[in-house]
Protein backbone atom coordinates (compact mmCIF):
# COMPACT_ATOMS: atom_id res chain seq x y z
CA UNK A 1 0.00 0.00 0.00
CA UNK A 2 2.92 2.70 0.67
CA UNK A 3 4.06 1.91 -2.57
CA UNK A 4 0.64 2.57 -4.42
CA UNK A 5 0.47 5.86 -2.01
CA UNK A 6 3.95 6.67 -3.68
CA UNK A 7 3.26 6.29 -6.46
CA UNK A 8 0.15 8.26 -6.64
CA UNK A 9 2.30 11.20 -5.02
CA UNK A 10 0.27 11.40 -2.09
CA UNK A 11 0.61 10.54 1.72
CA UNK A 12 -1.11 7.36 3.66
CA UNK A 13 -2.14 10.44 6.41
CA UNK A 14 -3.48 12.54 3.61
CA UNK A 15 -5.36 9.65 2.16
CA UNK A 16 -7.01 8.79 5.06
CA UNK A 17 -7.98 12.52 6.09
CA UNK A 18 -9.27 12.56 2.67
CA UNK A 19 -11.02 9.43 2.94
CA UNK A 20 -12.57 10.80 6.53
CA UNK A 21 -13.70 13.80 4.96
CA UNK A 22 -15.59 11.78 2.41
CA UNK A 23 -17.17 9.74 4.62
CA UNK A 24 -18.48 12.75 7.18
CA UNK A 25 -20.07 13.98 3.70
CA UNK A 26 -22.00 10.76 2.70
CA UNK A 27 -23.36 10.18 6.06
CA UNK A 28 -24.62 14.07 6.07
CA UNK A 29 -25.93 13.61 2.84
CA UNK A 30 -28.06 10.40 3.81
CA UNK A 31 -29.26 12.50 6.86
CA UNK A 32 -30.44 15.35 4.40
CA UNK A 33 -32.28 12.75 1.92
CA UNK A 34 -34.32 11.54 4.87
CA UNK A 35 -35.14 15.24 6.19
CA UNK A 36 -35.75 16.54 3.37
CA UNK A 37 -38.10 13.97 2.27
CA UNK A 38 -39.89 14.78 5.48
CA UNK A 39 -40.03 18.35 4.30
CA UNK A 40 -41.39 17.97 1.13
CA UNK A 41 -44.64 16.02 2.59
CA UNK A 42 -45.36 18.78 5.09
CA UNK A 43 -44.16 21.70 2.39
CA UNK A 44 -44.75 19.77 -1.12
CA UNK A 45 -43.93 23.00 -3.04
CA UNK A 46 -41.18 24.79 -0.81
CA UNK A 47 -37.16 25.13 -3.23
CA UNK A 48 -34.86 23.35 -2.20
CA UNK A 49 -32.53 27.04 -1.85
CA UNK A 50 -35.46 27.77 1.10
CA UNK A 51 -34.62 23.90 2.32
CA UNK A 52 -30.73 25.21 2.36
CA UNK A 53 -31.33 28.50 4.64
CA UNK A 54 -33.60 25.99 7.36
CA UNK A 55 -31.19 23.16 6.89
CA UNK A 56 -28.01 24.93 7.04
CA UNK A 57 -26.08 21.52 6.33
CA UNK A 58 -22.81 22.05 7.14
CA UNK A 59 -20.81 20.18 4.55
CA UNK A 60 -22.02 21.98 1.41
CA UNK A 61 -22.67 25.08 0.39
CA UNK A 62 -25.95 26.70 -1.29
CA UNK A 63 -25.08 25.90 -4.97
CA UNK A 64 -23.21 22.50 -4.11
CA UNK A 65 -26.75 21.63 -1.70
CA UNK A 66 -29.07 22.61 -5.00
CA UNK A 67 -27.29 20.17 -7.55
CA UNK A 68 -27.19 17.79 -4.79
CA UNK A 69 -31.32 18.26 -4.66
CA UNK A 70 -31.18 18.24 -8.72
CA UNK A 71 -29.17 14.89 -9.30
CA UNK A 72 -31.67 13.15 -6.62
CA UNK A 73 -34.78 14.33 -8.23
CA UNK A 74 -35.97 16.68 -5.55
CA UNK A 75 -36.33 19.80 -6.91
CA UNK A 76 -40.10 19.27 -7.90
CA UNK A 77 -42.98 18.19 -6.05
CA UNK A 78 -42.86 15.31 -3.37
CA UNK A 79 -42.05 12.06 -5.46
CA UNK A 80 -44.39 9.27 -5.45
CA UNK A 81 -41.88 6.69 -3.27
CA UNK A 82 -40.83 9.36 -0.85
CA UNK A 83 -40.48 6.99 2.09
CA UNK A 84 -38.06 5.20 0.30
CA UNK A 85 -34.60 5.67 1.26
CA UNK A 86 -32.18 6.51 -2.12
CA UNK A 87 -29.39 4.45 -3.00
CA UNK A 88 -27.12 3.94 -0.75
CA UNK A 89 -23.91 2.50 -2.44
CA UNK A 90 -20.45 3.85 -1.10
CA UNK A 91 -21.82 3.49 2.33
CA UNK A 92 -22.26 1.40 5.65
CA UNK A 93 -25.95 -0.20 5.46
CA UNK A 94 -26.56 -2.62 8.12
CA UNK A 95 -28.67 -6.38 7.97
CA UNK A 96 -32.54 -5.35 9.33
CA UNK A 97 -32.06 -7.76 12.13
CA UNK A 98 -35.89 -7.11 13.20
CA UNK A 99 -37.93 -7.67 10.43
CA UNK A 100 -39.46 -11.05 11.30
CA UNK A 101 -38.30 -10.81 15.41
CA UNK A 102 -40.88 -11.20 18.10
CA UNK A 103 -39.87 -8.68 20.78
CA UNK A 104 -41.37 -9.84 24.07
CA UNK A 105 -39.10 -8.64 26.38
CA UNK A 106 -36.97 -5.08 27.47
CA UNK A 107 -33.84 -4.33 26.15
CA UNK A 108 -34.13 -6.47 23.46
CA UNK A 109 -34.71 -4.00 20.22
CA UNK A 110 -33.95 -0.20 20.75
CA UNK A 111 -35.13 1.93 17.89
CA UNK A 112 -33.92 5.40 17.24
CA UNK A 113 -34.35 8.09 14.20
CA UNK A 114 -33.78 12.06 13.66
CA UNK A 115 -36.73 14.66 12.72
CA UNK A 116 -36.39 18.20 12.11
CA UNK A 117 -38.45 21.02 13.99
CA UNK A 118 -38.89 24.26 12.40
CA UNK A 119 -38.25 27.59 14.78
CA UNK A 120 -38.03 31.35 13.58
CA UNK A 121 -37.37 30.03 9.79
CA UNK A 122 -34.25 27.46 11.17
CA UNK A 123 -34.52 23.91 11.76
CA UNK A 124 -33.30 22.24 14.65
CA UNK A 125 -32.60 18.18 14.97
CA UNK A 126 -34.28 16.07 17.80
CA UNK A 127 -33.41 12.43 17.95
CA UNK A 128 -34.85 9.59 20.35
CA UNK A 129 -34.57 6.73 21.44
CA UNK A 130 -37.23 4.24 22.31
CA UNK A 131 -37.28 0.50 23.98
CA UNK A 132 -39.42 -1.13 21.13
CA UNK A 133 -40.93 -3.14 23.78
CA UNK A 134 -42.07 -0.68 26.59
CA UNK A 135 -42.50 2.20 23.94
CA UNK A 136 -40.31 4.13 26.67
CA UNK A 137 -38.21 7.11 25.54
CA UNK A 138 -35.18 5.85 26.32
CA UNK A 139 -32.36 8.63 25.50
CA UNK A 140 -32.68 11.10 22.97
CA UNK A 141 -31.31 14.71 22.28
CA UNK A 142 -31.96 18.28 20.62
CA UNK A 143 -29.32 19.52 18.61
CA UNK A 144 -28.23 22.23 16.33
CA UNK A 145 -26.68 20.56 13.90
CA UNK A 146 -27.01 17.33 11.96
CA UNK A 147 -23.43 15.82 13.24
CA UNK A 148 -23.21 12.46 14.73
CA UNK A 149 -21.64 14.37 17.36
CA UNK A 150 -25.16 16.37 18.59
CA UNK A 151 -27.35 13.69 17.34
CA UNK A 152 -27.39 9.82 18.28
CA UNK A 153 -23.80 9.78 20.12
CA UNK A 154 -25.48 11.90 22.96
CA UNK A 155 -28.92 10.02 22.82
CA UNK A 156 -27.68 6.62 23.03
CA UNK A 157 -25.05 8.02 25.48
CA UNK A 158 -27.68 8.77 27.29
CA UNK A 159 -30.24 5.26 26.64
CA UNK A 160 -26.94 3.47 28.07
CA UNK A 161 -26.45 5.38 31.12
CA UNK A 162 -30.35 4.75 31.74
CA UNK A 163 -29.97 1.13 31.85
CA UNK A 164 -26.92 0.59 33.50
CA UNK A 165 -28.03 3.18 36.51
CA UNK A 166 -31.02 0.91 36.56
CA UNK A 167 -28.35 -2.54 36.84
CA UNK A 168 -30.05 -3.66 33.09
CA UNK A 169 -27.76 -5.28 30.74
CA UNK A 170 -27.66 -4.37 27.10
CA UNK A 171 -25.53 -6.69 25.18
CA UNK A 172 -26.79 -8.21 22.30
CA UNK A 173 -29.17 -5.73 21.84
CA UNK A 174 -30.58 -4.57 18.29
CA UNK A 175 -30.16 -0.90 17.37
CA UNK A 176 -32.42 -0.66 14.72
CA UNK A 177 -33.04 2.45 12.50
CA UNK A 178 -32.78 3.89 9.08
CA UNK A 179 -30.29 4.63 6.93
CA UNK A 180 -28.80 8.07 8.05
CA UNK A 181 -25.17 8.67 8.00
CA UNK A 182 -25.28 9.33 11.47
CA UNK A 183 -25.94 5.74 12.80
CA UNK A 184 -23.57 4.09 10.47
CA UNK A 185 -20.14 7.39 11.41
CA UNK A 186 -16.81 5.62 13.08
CA UNK A 187 -17.75 7.55 16.73
CA UNK A 188 -20.92 5.68 16.74
CA UNK A 189 -19.99 2.46 15.84
CA UNK A 190 -17.21 3.05 17.86
CA UNK A 191 -19.88 3.55 21.07
CA UNK A 192 -22.41 0.19 19.98
CA UNK A 193 -19.33 -1.93 19.53
CA UNK A 194 -17.81 -0.95 23.11
CA UNK A 195 -21.54 -1.77 24.52
CA UNK A 196 -22.38 -5.08 22.93
CA UNK A 197 -24.69 -3.77 20.71
CA UNK A 198 -25.82 -4.99 17.51
CA UNK A 199 -26.91 -2.93 14.36
CA UNK A 200 -29.48 -2.73 12.52
CA UNK A 201 -30.96 -1.24 9.86
CA UNK A 202 -34.02 -0.34 7.73
CA UNK A 203 -34.70 0.45 3.91
CA UNK A 204 -38.08 2.02 4.38
CA UNK A 205 -39.62 4.27 6.81
CA UNK A 206 -42.32 1.74 7.78
CA UNK A 207 -39.57 -0.77 8.74
CA UNK A 208 -38.73 1.69 11.58
CA UNK A 209 -42.46 2.52 12.48
CA UNK A 210 -42.07 2.67 16.49
CA UNK A 211 -39.44 5.44 15.79
CA UNK A 212 -41.32 6.96 13.53
CA UNK A 213 -44.41 7.45 15.43
CA UNK A 214 -42.46 9.15 18.23
CA UNK A 215 -41.25 12.05 16.12
CA UNK A 216 -45.19 12.55 15.18
CA UNK A 217 -46.58 12.31 18.75
CA UNK A 218 -43.78 14.40 20.61
CA UNK A 219 -43.87 17.28 18.00
CA UNK A 220 -48.01 17.25 17.24
CA UNK A 221 -49.43 15.80 20.77
CA UNK A 222 -46.75 18.13 22.52
CA UNK A 223 -44.46 20.38 21.21
CA UNK A 224 -46.96 21.82 18.86
CA UNK A 225 -49.20 23.34 22.37
CA UNK A 226 -46.50 25.38 23.40
CA UNK A 227 -45.15 28.46 23.06
CA UNK A 228 -41.25 28.18 22.10
CA UNK A 229 -39.06 31.22 21.18
CA UNK A 230 -35.58 30.14 21.53
CA UNK A 231 -33.33 27.15 21.24
CA UNK A 232 -33.24 26.65 24.88
CA UNK A 233 -36.80 26.70 25.15
CA UNK A 234 -36.85 24.16 22.38
CA UNK A 235 -34.44 21.36 25.00
CA UNK A 236 -36.81 22.37 27.93
CA UNK A 237 -39.46 21.83 26.49
CA UNK A 238 -38.40 18.21 24.04
CA UNK A 239 -37.04 17.14 28.11
CA UNK A 240 -40.56 18.16 29.19
CA UNK A 241 -42.45 16.44 26.65
CA UNK A 242 -40.63 12.87 27.24
CA UNK A 243 -41.10 13.05 30.50
CA UNK A 244 -45.03 13.15 30.13
CA UNK A 245 -44.78 10.75 27.39
CA UNK A 246 -42.93 8.54 29.47
CA UNK A 247 -44.85 8.70 32.59
CA UNK A 248 -47.99 10.20 32.40
CA UNK A 249 -49.33 8.88 28.47
CA UNK A 250 -51.62 5.41 28.78
CA UNK A 251 -50.89 3.44 25.50
CA UNK A 252 -53.66 1.28 24.36
CA UNK A 253 -50.44 -1.37 22.96
CA UNK A 254 -49.34 -1.12 26.54
CA UNK A 255 -53.10 -2.20 28.52
CA UNK A 256 -53.32 1.82 29.00
CA UNK A 257 -50.46 1.45 31.28
CA UNK A 258 -47.69 4.23 30.25
CA UNK A 259 -44.48 3.16 29.30
CA UNK A 260 -42.86 3.38 33.15
CA UNK A 261 -45.82 1.71 34.41
CA UNK A 262 -45.33 -1.16 32.09
CA UNK A 263 -41.71 -1.05 32.18
CA UNK A 264 -41.88 -1.49 36.02
CA UNK A 265 -44.43 -3.92 36.02
CA UNK A 266 -42.48 -6.41 33.84
CA UNK A 267 -39.42 -6.12 35.72
CA UNK A 268 -41.57 -6.64 38.93
CA UNK A 269 -42.81 -10.18 37.31
CA UNK A 270 -39.24 -10.95 36.12
CA UNK A 271 -38.49 -10.77 39.46
CA UNK A 272 -40.75 -13.23 41.20
CA UNK A 273 -39.71 -16.98 41.09
CA UNK A 274 -42.11 -19.09 38.81
CA UNK A 275 -43.50 -20.67 41.61
CA UNK A 276 -44.33 -17.10 42.85
CA UNK A 277 -45.99 -16.13 39.74
CA UNK A 278 -49.89 -16.76 39.03
CA UNK A 279 -50.83 -18.19 35.90
CA UNK A 280 -52.43 -15.19 34.42
CA UNK A 281 -48.52 -14.14 35.30
CA UNK A 282 -46.96 -16.57 33.65
CA UNK A 283 -49.00 -16.61 30.52
CA UNK A 284 -49.28 -12.90 29.77
CA UNK A 285 -45.54 -12.62 30.49
CA UNK A 286 -44.55 -15.39 27.86
CA UNK A 287 -46.54 -13.07 25.57
CA UNK A 288 -44.48 -10.30 26.22
CA UNK A 289 -47.27 -8.67 28.31
CA UNK A 290 -47.59 -8.00 32.09
CA UNK A 291 -50.92 -8.20 34.70
CA UNK A 292 -50.82 -5.30 37.44
CA UNK A 293 -49.05 -6.07 40.29
CA UNK A 294 -47.85 -4.88 43.44
CA UNK A 295 -44.07 -5.71 44.61
CA UNK A 296 -43.43 -2.19 46.33
CA UNK A 297 -42.30 -0.14 43.35
CA UNK A 298 -43.99 3.45 42.67
CA UNK A 299 -45.26 3.81 39.37
CA UNK A 300 -46.54 7.57 39.62
CA UNK A 301 -44.72 10.11 37.40
CA UNK A 302 -44.31 11.78 40.69
CA UNK A 303 -42.42 8.96 42.81
CA UNK A 304 -40.60 6.73 40.35
CA UNK A 305 -37.57 8.98 39.16
CA UNK A 306 -37.76 12.42 41.44
CA UNK A 307 -33.97 12.95 39.45
CA UNK A 308 -35.73 13.98 36.16
CA UNK A 309 -38.02 16.36 37.89
CA UNK A 310 -34.64 17.82 38.43
CA UNK A 311 -33.65 18.86 34.58
CA UNK A 312 -37.39 19.37 33.34
CA UNK A 313 -39.88 22.09 33.91
CA UNK A 314 -43.01 20.38 34.91
CA UNK A 315 -45.14 23.57 34.60
CA UNK A 316 -45.93 26.40 32.04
Amino acid sequence: MNFLYTSIGISKQAFHQYLDRFLVRKSEQEQLLLLIYQIRENHPTMGVRDMYYKLQPSTMGRDVFEEFCRKEGLMSKTPKNWARTTDSSGVIRFENLISELIINKINMVWQSDITYYELNGKFYYITFIIDAFTRRIVGHCTSESLTTEQTTIPALKKAIKLRKKANQTIENLIFHSDGGGQYYAKVFLKLTNKSKIKNSMCEYAWENGKAERINGVIKNNYLKHRTIKSFQELIKQVDRSVYLYNFEKPHIKLQRKTPIEFENDYICIGQKTDGEKSVTELKTQSLGYNSPTDCGQKTSGSNIAPELKKEIVISE
